[in-house]
């Protein structure tokens, strides 16, 4: 009987050892991964100052979530980060034609965002006909980047890290108005019985202009 064949690995060969090497620096991770944050404690990351953690005070963020909303216009689009947001081709319903609460119709879906991108691009027509453009700067609004909310400090919860927060851009006939939306951790139940309250989500008013 002949001698089996010696067995090979590819530690034997000078390309496998350069593919298992390969996959040894990447942690065999997929070549293609979503964009991440700079690390908050990495000292080539951010300024401390800017917080994601509770227990820092004051409250600060370093990205953000974004949304746009239309009401009441015949044709409206916000640009912001290369993104469409509004009613570009269809008129927008008013605020009082959805029988909803106002803070129920503003939501932000697109993020993280770094702060900041250049200012959103609007582009309307009111009610009455008129055609407007804007540009809102987030930049120059949240320029301190303190997150809004209306809680004392011996209210918050330390603990845990606090979401990003949103920014909500609204046109609502010739006005436009910005908004935060943040979560934030408390220490007192805000419904008693209900585990799951230990937080607020208050929608802030922060910038408005009528043109």
């Amino acid at each position: 009987m002949s001698a089996a064949p010696p067995r090979t690995s590819c530690l034997n060969h000078p390309l496998g050892v350069a593919m298992v090497c390969a996959c040894l620096l990447a942690g065999c991770q997929p070549t293609m991964s979503a964009p991440t944050l700079p690390d908050r404690d990495d000292p080539q990351g951010i300024d401390e100052t800017y917080t994601d953690r509770a227990s820092d005070w004051p409250l600060k963020f370093r990205a953000h979530n974004f949304g746009a909303h239309c009401f009441d216009t015949q044709r409206c689009e916000i640009l912001y980060r290369g993104f469409p947001h509004g009613e570009k081709d269809r008129p927008a319903p008013s605020i009082a034609s959805y029988g909803r609460p106002h803070e129920s119709l503003l939501s932000a879906g697109r993020g993280p965002i770094p702060n900041f991108p250049p200012p959103a691009k609007v582009t309307w027509i009111s009610k009455d006909g008129a055609s407007h453009q804007a540009e809102v700067d987030m930049g120059a609004i949240f320029a301190d980047q303190l997150v809004r909310h209306n809680l004392k400090r011996e209210e918050i919860s330390p603990e845990g890290s606090l979401p990003l927060p949103d920014i909500i851009l609204e046109v609502d006939d010739r006005t436009i108005n910005v908004y935060m939306r943040a979560t934030i951790w408390t220490k007192q139940l805000q419904i008693p019985g209900n585990r799951l309250s230990n937080q607020r989500r208050d929608l802030t008013k922060v910038h408005g202009r009528t043109y």
